[in-house]
């Protein structure tokens, strides 16, 4: 097999401010604090990063909402002196992740910031968007003009198409689903960041209120505030750092044929992160069964179900059954799965918790909730029309 330049590329550093369910710091400044923890925790100075790159990039002189920190921000912010800065969607919310790996193997740079800062509940209208009758709602453009005549605003309304499609293909079941956030909560207990701790039950998943069908209020992501940055370098210039660096093993991006549409794939009920994990896998030597632990998007249960198949952990329609009772996704199990609770409890970091949390495994500095002997980790990220992988691996 050929070489693929992202094996000569790794994480050295790692920031995460706390995460905030209700609004406490300003968004734009938990960027810059995760920024600057980062960079320290490599072992370098900003005078040292020459490059950055954040998802999505959003607009300048915006510190709050879902891109809460422009590169251009950030950048004067903490004075940085760039060669390259980048932006891209197509790879979903390691989108900037993928585009930092490529230029550090190019030599656009030598040390990447690479960011997502989130300031949802910072918005003091957030949430409140589509309450009301028709009438009020602004004008829409684009896919969602096809959406919200029919009242589906929302990802839980265009996961749940997909979700309702696929159990009722295969027989997969609410009881079967309930077992990923009921492990991932399990999991939250021994985080001390995540958002909610208290173990939740059979009963009180099925008993709780329904969003959109067939996802309950335990199947859906938790809003929050927050940052999580990584800096990305050389695996040459990595050995003069202090960290243990993590290595890029393969990764996988992709756009479905029909672009910026949730429903329209001519495979459907696949999704774009199907591309993704074909494309990390063909990159590498390594199978499914060389993962020690699965960082998977969570912002709905589904999703998370969805990724396990994709990436060949069980076949097409079985993943009702692979996760069924909780046991082979637990961290004695047979994939130990989003071991820091994910976005079901830990809190919605649009997939950089799963990228923070993997690193943290690989490194062996997860604490209580490290995962024995972990060499191997895989984080998928997105749905629908947007999807990225990373492989990723310990030195």
């Amino acid at each position: 097999m050929s070489r693929h330049r992202e094996k000569d590329v790794c994480i050295v550093g790692l920031g995460q401010t706390p995460l905030y369910r209700k609004p406490h710091t300003y968004p734009f400044v938990l960027a810059l604090d995760a920024c600057e923890a980062a960079v320290a925790d490599a072992g370098l100075t900003l005078a040292d990063i020459d490059g950055v790159a954040t998802f999505p990039l959003g607009q300048p002189g915006v510190g709050e909402g879902i891109a809460a920190a422009h590169t251009a921000d950030v950048s004067a912010s903490l004075d940085l002196k760039l060669t390259w800065h980048g932006a891209s969607d197509n790879a979903a919310q390691f989108s900037s992740v993928l585009a930092a790996v490529a230029a550090v193997s190019a030599g656009y740079c030598k040390h990447a910031l690479v960011w997502r800062s989130w300031g949802e509940r910072w918005v003091p209208s957030y949430g409140s968007a589509f309450k009301g009758p028709r009438k009020s709602l602004p004008p829409t453009f684009g896919r969602k003009a096809w959406l919200e005549p029919f009242w589906a605003p929302s990802a839980s309304n265009w996961v749940g198409v997909h979700a309702s499609a696929h159990m009722h293909r295969y027989g997969i079941t609410r009881e079967q689903m309930s077992a990923i956030a009921i492990v991932q909560r399990q999991n939250a207990a021994r985080n001390p960041k995540a958002i909610y701790r208290d173990a939740i039950t059979l009963d009180d998943y099925m008993c709780a209120r329904m969003i959109s069908s067939p996802f309950g209020l335990y199947d859906c992501d938790v809003p929050c505030d927050g940052a999580i940055a990584v800096v990305i370098t050389s695996a040459e210039r990595a050995r003069d750092l202090p960290q243990k660096p993590v290595h890029f093993e393969a990764v996988g991006g992709g756009s479905q044929d029909r672009m910026e549409s949730w429903v329209s794939r001519r495979d459907f009920p696949h999704m774009v992160l199907n591309d993704a994990a074909k494309m990390m896998w063909s990159r590498t030597d390594l199978k499914p069964k060389d993962v020690d632990t699965a960082h998977l998007y969570d912002g709905f249960t589904y999703l998370a179900m969805f990724w396990l198949e994709a990436l060949g952990f069980c076949k097409e329609g079985e993943s009702g059954a692979f996760i069924e009772g909780g046991h082979r996704i637990s961290p004695d199990g047979e994939l130990p799965l989003n071991s820091n609770g994910g976005q079901l409890s830990e809190g919605r970091t649009h997939g950089h918790g799963h990228l923070c949390e993997a690193v943290l495994q690989l490194r062996g500095q997860a604490g209580d909730r490290q995962i024995k002997d972990a060499k191997v980790a895989v984080a998928g990220v997105g749905g629908g029309y947007l999807g990225g992988a990373l492989l990723l691996r310990a030195d």
